[in-house]
């Protein structure tokens, strides 16, 4: 009997598992039946852009956390598919750091061109995911029609993303501040924020970006509150870098070094939790952000129930070429390609790769860490095989870059670890580039 998969989520790892799949029919081989479930109307996950923030039309969780003119904030040399290079995409190649609407049609590009879409039921929220006599029971409700209903899988993959639902702290005052309060999830344009004084909280890539967006579209000022310490950039100098928040008072912000500032808005930058209620208690991955995630043997098998994978969990320098060694692994574990080994020889692998990323001391180690956990899983399959040492040298320049130029970083270009091809110069300066649309990005 074919085996039935179920898929949970259409962004960028989700739809490596129908790309994967489909590589394998491609080659001729009997592949199980398949079903996608995607809450959105559209595919790419957190790069299908919504103006949409708290609930949608349908009163469900708005799941993107995009935000308009993100440009990419690493080296897109970093995440290219081996099986679908830019060059392919495009018929060129294009500048190293692209904006959200170019890396969107790229996604768009290979899942088109491998006809995957017909597996999706769109609008589609999985509420509840069982397990019993050997079986998967994944409950989902088609939103437009409001019916709710119920089917039965031998495996299940997760992989809705873990940047959605957002780690909202509290600061005395806020319920009394005479500006804005909202966390980085709920950000969507950063002209809103022209001409204000603008704090931010915390000192993620999230806080770097979406201040660095501010500052490009006009904000008077930024101030970024850190926790334990700076991030340490050269700066512009209406940027400053101060000690923890501890409370406000009207638009008043004070901090834990005695200081204090005008504020006009506070944006919280201070992360995101991994969040499946949807997945019943005994299946469901509880782990911090890290390289290394929490109960999963080669960080997609859920150990306790070995049926069901989770895919893009561990936090990233490699994305959606780490996601299709991931998607590939896990399908050639559900085709019988790779056998699984007992239970404490998958415990002792988690062991393992949590003492070996702990064992890091700066982000050179953790960037060739994650390297080497993907020349790890393409060794086992047949995803094409790409020079991973070449991706991890351009997050090393890239590294170098920001700490040359926070706000000209964007500027440099890298080789192609899959056509070999040097990057060209973009035609504007990405401080200058204030329209991130694609035809504009793509002109000569």
């Amino acid at each position: 009997m074919t085996k039935r998969i179920a898929i949970i989520g259409a962004g960028p790892s989700g739809l490596a598992q129908l790309r994967a799949f489909q590589s394998a029919k491609d080659a001729g081989a009997d592949i199980p039946e398949i079903v996608c479930f995607e809450k959105q109307s559209n595919w790419g996950g957190l790069w299908n852009y919504t103006w949409r923030t708290g609930v949608d039309q349908y009163g469900e969780p708005v799941h993107g956390s995009m935000y308009r003119y993100l440009w990419s904030n690493g080296p897109k040399e970093g995440l290219e598919f081996a099986d679908y290079s830019f060059e392919e995409h495009f018929g060129k190649q294009i500048a190293s750091y692209p904006p959200r609407a170019v890396l969107f049609d790229y996604i768009e590009g290979r899942v088109k061109k491998a006809g995957v879409r017909d597996l999706i039921r769109f609008e589609t929220v999985v509420r509840r995911v069982d397990f019993e006599d050997g079986k998967f029971t994944v409950t989902v409700k088609n939103l437009p029609a409001d019916e709710e209903y119920s089917e039965e899988f031998d495996h299940v993959i997760c992989a809705p993303g873990h940047f959605s639902t957002p780690n909202v702290p509290e600061f005395k005052g806020f319920e009394s501040f005479k500006g804005r309060v909202l966390h980085a999830h709920d950000f969507r344009d950063a002209l809103e924020f022209k001409d204000q004084d603008i704090l931010i909280v915390g000192t993620s890539y999230s806080a770097e970006d979406i201040g660095s967006q501010c500052w490009k579209y006009g904000a008077k000022s930024i101030t970024v509150s850190h926790r334990t310490a700076p991030m340490g950039h050269d700066w512009p100098d209406n940027w400053a870098e101060v000690p923890l928040l501890t409370h406000v008072d009207g638009n008043t912000a004070h901090f834990k070094d005695g200081t204090s500032r005008h504020v006009d808005a506070v944006l919280l930058c201070t992360g995101y939790q991994h969040h499946f209620p949807f997945m019943s208690e005994y299946l469901r991955l509880k782990t911090a952000n890290r390289l290394a995630t929490a109960d999963l043997y080669k960080g997609v098998v859920w150990i306790d129930n070995p049926a069901l994978f989770y895919l893009g969990m561990q936090d990233q320098w490699f994305t959606f070429n780490m996601f299709d060694a991931q998607a590939w692994w896990v399908r050639d574990v559900i085709m019988d390609r790779i056998t699984l080994p007992d239970r404490a020889t998958m415990e002792a692998d988690v062991t393992d790769r949590v003492a070996r990323e702990d064992a890091g001391e700066d982000d050179y180690d953790a960037i060739w860490y994650q390297g080497d956990y993907i020349k790890e899983l393409i060794a086992e399959t047949d995803y094409p095989s790409f020079d991973v040492e070449g991706a991890c040298q351009a997050f090393k320049a890239w590294k170098g870059h920001k700490k040359a130029g926070i706000m000209t970083f964007r500027d440099n270009g890298y080789k192609s670890v899959i056509t070999g091809t040097m990057a060209p110069k973009h035609h504007t300066p990405w401080k200058d580039a204030l329209d991130d649309s694609l035809e504009v990005y793509l002109q000569n």
